[in-house]
């Protein structure tokens, strides 16, 4: 399903599947595509609704399911998106702990799984959480944030200067700072705003 999000596909803006197999053992699954037509041989259109189209695909049981391993911790997936190639699942769990556990569990049985958005409820006891997505810090800024984190400079007393880092990184201090504040600057925002 993610791969059929791919490129000019469109995004996958809804998901169904079935809960039992059919004669075969097969499981089947659907999925809408807005505004694209996904390249994929496997797939069969069910339905098509103005710029909205259904596409159907069967697969084996051994084949793995995101959406089945997360059911498998007691808790249903309450909404499957793909877009750009990349499968988004959201779940609702009772604690940190528990998203922890799946979370584990997904990427020890899939490549590329990354936790994109953690929301506590309103009036739910516990931490004051906050999603920072590491995402929109380009490799350089991170670099830089990791550098500078490694080398003490946002210790106090410092364990090394702006000067110290940027010679690390082989840049200049000015570039240093740039880089650092830009990185702040978007850490911040997801801090501050949530």
């Amino acid at each position: 399903m993610a791969d059929a999000s791919t490129g000019d596909a469109g995004s996958v803006t809804a998901v169904s599947r079935a809960s039992t197999t059919d004669a075969t053992g097969r499981v089947a699954e659907e999925f809408t595509v807005e505004e694209g037509e996904p390249d994929c041989e496997e797939l069969s259109e069910v339905a098509s609704y103005g710029s909205e189209t259904v596409y159907r695909f069967h697969r084996s049981q051994e084949r793995p399911c995101v959406c089945e391993r997360v059911e498998t911790f007691g808790y249903p997936v309450s909404d499957v998106r793909a877009a750009d190639g990349a499968l988004h699942v959201t779940f609702h769990a009772p604690d940190p702990e528990t998203v922890r556990e799946v979370v584990t569990e997904l990427r020890e049985r899939f490549s590329g799984v990354r936790l994109r958005k953690l929301t506590r409820a309103d009036g739910a006891n516990g931490t004051d959480l906050a999603f920072v997505d590491r995402s929109r810090l380009t490799d350089r800024q991170r670099e830089v944030l990791r550098a500078a984190y490694e080398r003490g400079y946002f210790e106090h007393p410092k364990g090394a200067n702006a000067g110290e880092v940027a010679a690390a990184l082989d840049i200049s201090p000015s570039t240093f700072r740039e880089h650092l504040a830009a990185a702040q600057r978007k850490l911040l925002d997801a801090v501050v705003t949530a």
